[in-house]
């Protein structure tokens, strides 16, 4: 049986000293990162833990040491899909349907600092992300340390998280392989009369046949004026002969999401419609001439703004041209006309290419990771023109 592609439980632990040396070098005592099921990205990182319904949360110490906490049904859920050696309960990572469990004696914010070696009141305590950090969790934490200095810590995330290991490049060339097995066999069953849904069943039978985890992402199976729908889901309209198709499908490798999306049409694609449909796939492929080592995030993205521009697309631009991928489909930093970070090898990138249109829009989209001189593809290559399917 082949060795299944995973981040090997060393990484891990690497990830938490080197959590633990930048917290000394920006004088903090303590981090806690937290997340829940849909933005798990941050505990998952250092403990391999996926939440479900409840939330969870690490906490790492600048000497290195560092707890999973979770909510009070997960103790066990907990100890099983973990890396860390201690494990917490706490009731403020407890499910939305807010129960009190009266009966729990559970684990408080201080027993876990002890447990990790953080002691005295006056402490300097990051906190990322403050997005995926309930007021409920903010004020436990608050109410623990309340002498504590609480500092928003997200670029912490961002520093560890943006350059990808060898392993991290194997789990997202791997989804990205499933990704294009699902959206190849969705073109060979799709025909008017299906509907959207139904193509989504069909991605998610190969993904998960050939070795997935889960979805990288709610399955994108658009059609028509759906299409137009920068973030949105799959319904029950069923697919009528001519319709634009968008497919952005997808696969997760040990928590790493990885996805490909371009459109379809169901018959032949012709007229004004052609043409705005070559123009997104035309913009695609400036962006990947212009992403190397080295370039300014935001030069990028504001030349990609004067593509649409130049080319009298600027009523249809929606947004620019890249986000990183990783642990979750859209993670950052991004690349907008804002962003002044220098691109850097191992940076991973969707190229995500989108238009939208009155009465359609369409997306390109594939993975890669940057190189000293260019960057090279994570995702199989995605078609020059819209496949016409009869």
């Amino acid at each position: 049986m082949a060795q299944r592609i995973c981040i090997p439980d060393h990484e891990y632990k690497e990830r938490v000293a080197k959590c633990a040396k930048i917290l000394q070098r920006e004088g903090l005592d303590a981090l806690i990162v937290n997340g829940n099921e849909a933005d798990y990205a941050n505990p998952r990182y250092f403990s391999g833990y996926w939440p479900l319904f409840e939330r969870a949360g690490v906490a790492i110490s600048a000497g290195g040491d560092a707890a999973l906490m979770v909510g009070p049904e997960s103790a066990e859920f907990g100890k099983d899909r973990n890396k860390l050696d201690k494990v917490f309960v706490l009731k403020a990572y407890r499910e939305g349907a807010d129960p009190s469990y009266p009966e729990l004696n559970a684990d408080t914010f201080q027993d876990v600092f002890k447990a990790i070696g953080v002691t005295g009141k006056k402490l300097r305590i990051g906190i990322a992300s403050f997005l995926d950090t309930s007021v409920t969790i903010y004020n436990e934490i608050r109410d623990a340390f309340p002498e504590a200095e609480l500092i928003n810590a997200g670029d912490i995330m961002v520093e560890l998280r943006q350059i990808k290991s060898e392993n991290e490049l194997a789990c997202l060339r791997e989804g990205y392989r499933l990704a294009e097995l699902a959206t190849q066999e969705v073109i060979k069953e799709i025909r008017p009369g299906m509907t959207e849904l139904q193509m989504v069943g069909v991605a998610q039978r190969v993904i998960y046949e050939n070795g997935a985890e889960y979805e990288g992402l709610p399955m994108y199976v658009f059609s028509e004026a759906s299409t137009r729908h920068a973030i949105s889901r799959s319904g029950y309209r069923e697919f009528k002969k001519g319709d634009i198709v968008q497919l952005n499908l997808s696969a997760k490798i040990d928590g790493y999401s990885a996805s490909i999306g371009y459109p379809i049409c169901l018959g032949k694609l012709e007229g004004e419609r052609r043409e705005i449909v070559q123009f997104c796939r035309q913009a695609h492929a400036w962006t990947m001439d212009q992403v190397k080592a080295g370039v300014i995030a935001g030069d990028i993205a504001s030349e990609f703004y004067k593509y649409y521009v130049d080319n009298g697309f600027a009523g249809n631009f929606v947004y620019g041209p890249l986000h990183s991928t990783g642990i979750i489909e859209v993670e950052a930093p991004w690349a907008e006309s804002t962003s002044r970070y220098p691109l850097q090898p191992n940076m991973t990138y969707q190229v995500d290419t989108f238009i939208s249109c009155p009465t359609f829009g369409v997306r390109w989209e594939k993975g890669i990771v940057v190189t000293e001189d260019g960057c090279d593809l994570l995702s199989p290559e995605i078609p020059e023109e819209c496949p016409e399917v009869f």
